[in-house]
């Protein structure tokens, strides 16, 4: 679980604008669950002409995002030379067994 939640710059900027047109902190306070200072900082950002670089970043980074085509991840067989994993020993020197059969077996196939 993330310890900090992100909001859109859409988000922000609808917030600030209802700030800015009557709303009081504390009524965006209950109807966003956003802290009250949090919607300060967004006000005095906004204020600054801050918004503007963060939607900018927020644009390209939408855009160089839709350029990386999806490609699928490769899947990894398990190797059939491998014992089955209740005949495994235990302990800092079987896992090394382990490590090294399983480089080997990839590294033939």
């Amino acid at each position: 679980m993330p310890k900090h939640r992100t909001y859109s710059i859409e988000f922000k900027h609808q917030v600030v604008q209802e700030y800015l047109g009557g709303e009081t902190l504390h009524g965006l306070l209950k109807r966003h669950h956003v802290s009250r200072n949090l919607i300060r900082v967004w006000i005095a950002k906004y204020e600054a002409g801050e918004f503007d670089g963060e939607a900018d970043a927020a644009d390209f980074l939408k855009q160089y995002e839709a350029r990386i085509p999806a490609v699928p991840l490769a899947r990894v067989e398990q190797p059939k030379s491998l014992p089955p994993a209740s005949s495994i020993r235990r302990g800092p020197s079987a896992l090394r067994e382990r490590w090294t059969a399983i480089n080997c077996a990839v590294a033939k196939s």
